[in-house]
């Protein structure tokens, strides 16, 4: 898990000051790009048109455990990203028929088991479909996966490009979110 939980305070009115009283709101994204093998999650905080990656990873599961402990791993790891990080609102990718049922079935687990999780916690989700999500970051709904990734660490000030790609499109998600829902 990349952590860079630095507080917003570098903008200028982010702090409280004694004698406006006012407070400028960060709003806090979890994105998730669910699957039963790799579920990403990236964490963005959006601040006077700013956005800031908090943090980002991939909680995995192995192909040899039971059924059922993949989706508690699922589970109660994103519970602990959720009470980390405190996120206000989350954003996922709509679930798309593939080929091969078998996986679709499994991220379609994986996402009830998301959807669940963020439910508990009370946290508005939105829901995005690939095209809307690549036309957020890009500009064009047309972008393939490095085009994807390049704009996510420009949009988000990064070094590097994040990896895995599970956990770059799950800020994908996390930026389409504070795109749409504004």
């Amino acid at each position: 898990m990349i952590n860079e939980d630095k507080a917003f305070n570098s903008l200028p009115g982010n702090e409280q000051s004694k004698s406006s009283q006012k407070v400028r709101r960060v709003r806090r994204v979890l994105g998730i790009d669910p699957g039963l093998a790799n579920t990403g999650f990236g964490v963005v905080d959006f601040c006077q048109g700013r956005y800031r990656m908090v943090s980002y990873g991939c909680i995995t599961t192995k192909a040899d455990q039971p059924h059922g402990e993949r989706l508690l791993t699922i589970y109660s790891r994103l519970c602990a990203v959720i009470d980390e990080f405190q996120p206000d609102e989350a954003g996922m990718e709509t679930l798309y028929f593939a080929r091969n049922v078998t996986s679709a079935m499994g991220v379609a687990e994986a996402r009830g088991v998301v959807t669940l999780c963020l439910a508990q916690h009370n946290i508005k989700l939105g829901e995005y479909q690939p095209n809307q999500i690549k036309q957020a970051v890009t500009g064009t709904a047309a972008a393939d996966k490095e085009l994807v990734e390049r704009y996510v660490k420009i949009l988000l000030g990064l070094k590097t490009e994040p990896k895995p790609d599970h956990a770059a499109d799950a800020l994908a998600g996390a930026i389409t979110h504070l795109h749409y829902s504004r």
